[in-house]
């Protein structure tokens, strides 16, 4: 069995790491094969280094290398070099990467330097983590650069007054993300590059011959969104013979981490597993829903309630609800 799977970082990371656990331990399963396409909508060159943080979060966290009391970063890092870098009054100071992870970055920048594609330097980075030898492959959505933006409000300060709105601005995701926490109410989204961009190679491929898709619980905005938004993807998976199963993010309304809700704002979507299940309802077959939403209804997809809270506590409580995910897959009519 093939299956292909769409990511963001941590969220998507944690999910397929459960997923490989429950094919590594059920008997027939463990032959199974991953591919996993991963965002790069957020990727950001940061101190002349190109950043891909949810291909690198995925890398970490499949090769046994992240910081798991945080989801992102390695583990046991420290941060002597971007305390150099502070000492010298070197900006930015808000996204913070360690010395350990700033070691893939620069070979990533390196490789691209010298003309390799993303695609290629990814499974280079994928080879160092031993990717290949767990049966899964990580693919960038594009090969061409991609940067999401946030269009907020500029404000200029109203000496005593309240501060004025004056017009808006950009600001790279990353800045909005990590900075501002997401407190700063979004506007909209602007993806740079997406207009030009094109799957890179074997993403259209890994869509057709799967027997299934699984979504995980990524944010259906900023990341999934964005992979979708590469020409001919979205095509794909309405075209694919393979079923669709995809898990919310949300429960009772509230993200699961980070703030998908804010971003279901922003696009004026409602922040509940049913209308995040209407993003992909175009393609979706399956949908699986933390207990709390259990009355969720979709007009096309299947709606399943998992047998119990929809959290990804640890690598077995994750290997159960893509053990589920399956179980629904394996339901849809051929």
């Amino acid at each position: 069995m093939h299956i292909t799977a769409l990511a963001g970082g941590v969220g998507g990371a944690r999910f397929i790491r459960g997923l490989r656990h429950h094919l590594d331990t059920t008997p027939g399963l463990e032959d199974t094969t991953v591919t996993v396409i991963a965002n790069t909508g957020d990727d950001i060159t940061l101190f002349g280094l190109r950043v891909c943080p949810d291909v690198d979060t995925l890398l970490y966290t499949l090769g046994g290398g992240v910081h798991d009391g945080q989801g992102w970063g390695r583990a046991d890092e420290s941060h002597r070099l971007q305390g150099e870098l502070a000492a010298y009054g070197v900006e930015p100071q808000w996204f913070a990467l360690g010395d350990l992870d700033l070691g893939t970055h620069i070979a990533r920048s390196q490789w691209l330097g010298q003309g390799a594609s993303l695609s290629q330097v990814t499974a280079r980075l994928a080879e160092r983590w031993g990717l290949p030898a767990q049966r899964l492959e990580l693919l960038p959505m594009t090969d061409t650069p991609v940067e999401t933006h946030v269009v907020v409000d500029e404000v200029e300060d109203g000496s005593g007054r309240d501060d004025e709105v004056v017009g808006e601005r950009a600001i790279h995701f990353q800045e909005w993300w990590v900075r501002h926490q997401a407190a700063v109410p979004a506007k909209r989204f602007v993806v740079a590059g997406l207009d030009r961009a094109a799957a890179a190679p074997g993403v259209l491929d890994a869509i057709r011959r799967a027997d299934v898709v699984l979504l995980p619980p990524s944010n259906p905005v900023v990341s999934i969104g964005i992979i979708l938004g590469v020409p001919g993807v979205r095509d794909a998976l309405r075209g694919t013979a393979a079923p669709v199963v995809g898990v919310s993010p949300l429960i009772s309304g509230r993200p699961v981490r980070g703030h998908a809700d804010a971003c279901l704002e922003a696009i004026g979507v409602e922040a509940t597993a049913a209308a995040v299940g209407g993003l992909y309802e175009d393609f979706l077959d399956g949908w699986l829903v933390d207990p709390a939403d259990a009355a969720t209804t979709l007009r096309r997809a299947r709606v399943e309630a998992h047998d119990g809270p929809l959290l990804m506590t640890d690598v077995e409580a994750t290997a159960g609800i893509a053990a589920h995910a399956l179980r629904i897959a394996s339901s849809v009519p051929a």
